[in-house]
């Protein structure tokens, strides 16, 4: 009953006129981005962060949160109207979809995908309701030598989840702990990596970091990228509405989708990739049209994009109950909370409760906008596919540049804003992944302030990591997912050769 009258309580809160604002505000930029290829919901967010440094913390969050959903949805109609992904969440969708609009089929596409992310979304924001407040009970449980090994399982999750290589992901996370260590030393006082300027010493700010490796980076990617083939736009013909054979045959694979996206969404290294291929496998192994799958099967974007979805919710249960991101855009999130002071996890729950219930409950009401924008204006989300590329992105620098300014104007930080952009692009060009750096910025002081202190308590003794059963399980999680993808390569490599 608890979670009842607490989510009662948030609905009060989301249903504020200003709060409704920022959450329209906020589906409807995610939806925009979501639909222009290369734009995620990441970088609209980071490109938000100085923007809405002195507005109300519960809006801009609940705005983000829109945002993440938002882009989730428009993600789908650049993958089935021009065979583009805007996330990458959305390649599984773009396997049936685009086949689908190319038959003529596009608007049971399109309606098929709005409506199962509404389905999914709804059903796994109940989950999160639920979920939360019991891994929050569990969480209060942890000392500090269990919050480490909880940041160790992050760093580790994170940085072999995102990209191809476990070991470049390693990199970008070395050079966010790296970045995080600049700055006064909180226990001794003494400057650390400052190099004399007076403006490194309250440490790098999250948000020049994250307007500059995602906004200005994917900016100079694009300009680098002269050759490049021109995707042809599908038209949307016919009608959007779904027949009864299309509605028969896409409930099913909605509430599949749901339960494959939100328990692997909420697991420290799930993502949304692997549900949605797992949407898509298991669709193609229980159907009943087999001849369709690879033709432009309904089934085949009505899984996937439901689990997409349903990811969308899963990634927000760490989040907000431990503090843990395991996407690009809960990493940014992570970054929103910071600007404001707070830190996600269990005493956020206790000391504030109207903002974490008030945003698990704007996600009802973001999923009702979302269905209402998506379908409607379908013929004003392809028309910004017609959008040139050299002004969208000039406009994204120009956008960068003056909310870094806004943020805090001063030369030193726009110099890092510039050198943060060509590091962006580096790692770019180069197949680096970038959340890892953020994640190792946010959560590399806290994973040495509660080593310090759990060192402080034992009087030094480090066999004090291994002593709480939840600290050893955890450090024991993370090297079994540090070693395993090394372990995995190793196998394969065996097996080609004896084959």
């Amino acid at each position: 009953m608890d979670t009842f009258a607490a989510l009662a309580h948030g609905m009060a809160v989301a249903v504020q006129p200003m709060n409704l604002l920022y959450a329209l505000i906020g589906v409807f930029l995610g939806t925009a981005v979501g639909v222009l290829p290369g734009i995620g919901p990441a970088l609209t967010v980071a490109l938000l962060l100085p923007v809405t440094y002195k507005l109300d913390p519960g809006g801009s969050l609940i705005m983000f949160a829109g945002i993440y959903y938002g882009g989730m949805y428009g993600g789908s109609t650049t993958a089935i109207l021009i065979n583009t992904p805007g996330e990458s969440a959305s390649m599984a969708t773009a396997l049936e979809g685009n086949k689908m609009a190319k038959a003529g089929r596009g608007g049971p596409a399109l309606a098929t995908s709005a409506i199962g992310s509404f389905v999914a979304g709804t059903i796994a924001t109940i989950g999160l309701a639920f979920l939360a407040p019991w891994l929050v009970d569990f969480a209060v449980r942890f000392g500090p030598e269990d919050y480490f090994a909880l940041m160790c399982v992050a760093f580790v999750t994170v940085s072999a989840t995102f990209g191809d290589s476990p070991v470049r992901g390693l990199t970008s996370l070395f050079i966010g702990l790296t970045l995080g260590l600049v700055g006064i030393d909180k226990l001794t006082g003494q400057a650390r990596l400052a190099f004399g300027i007076p403006e490194l010493l309250d440490g790098v700010e999250v948000t020049t970091l994250a307007v500059g490796l995602f906004a200005v980076g994917e900016a100079l990617y694009v300009a680098s990228r002269r050759h490049h083939t021109e995707e042809k736009l599908e038209p949307v013909r016919g009608s959007l509405w779904m027949t009864k054979e299309d509605w028969k045959r896409s409930w099913k694979p909605w509430l599949r989708g749901t339960m494959f996206g939100f328990p692997i969404g909420a697991l420290p290294a799930g993502g949304a990739e692997i549900p949605t291929f797992l949407s898509y496998s298991t669709e193609k192994r229980l159907t009943k049209h087999p001849e369709e799958f690879g033709k432009g099967a309904i089934e085949g974007v009505a899984g996937p994009e439901a689990a997409n979805n349903a990811s969308a919710a899963g990634t927000l249960v760490p989040l907000l109950t431990l503090g843990l991101p395991t996407s690009a855009t809960a990493a940014m999130m992570l970054a929103g909370f910071q600007q404001y002071g707070l830190n996600p996890g269990p005493l956020l729950f206790a000391e504030r409760p109207d903002l974490v219930w008030g945003l698990i409950a704007s996600l009802f009401i973001a999923n009702c906008m979302l269905l209402v924008l998506n379908l409607p204006l379908v013929g004003l989300w392809v028309r910004l596919l017609a959008i040139p590329q050299p002004w969208l992105y000039a406009g994204i620098l120009v956008f960068a540049t003056m909310g870094t300014i806004a943020a805090k104007p001063s030369v030193v930080e726009l110099s890092m804003l510039a050198g943060f952009g060509v590091l962006g692009f580096l790692m770019r060009r180069f197949d680096f992944p970038i959340a890892p750096v953020v994640v190792g910025l946010i959560l590399g002081p806290i994973a040495e302030s509660q080593l310090r202190r759990a060192l402080a308590i034992s009087l030094g003794d480090p066999m004090t990591l291994v002593q709480s059963p939840i600290s050893a399980t955890l450090l024991a999680v993370a090297l079994i997912a540090l070693l395993a993808p090394f372990v995995l390569k190793g196998l394969g490599r065996f097996k080609a050769n004896e084959d």
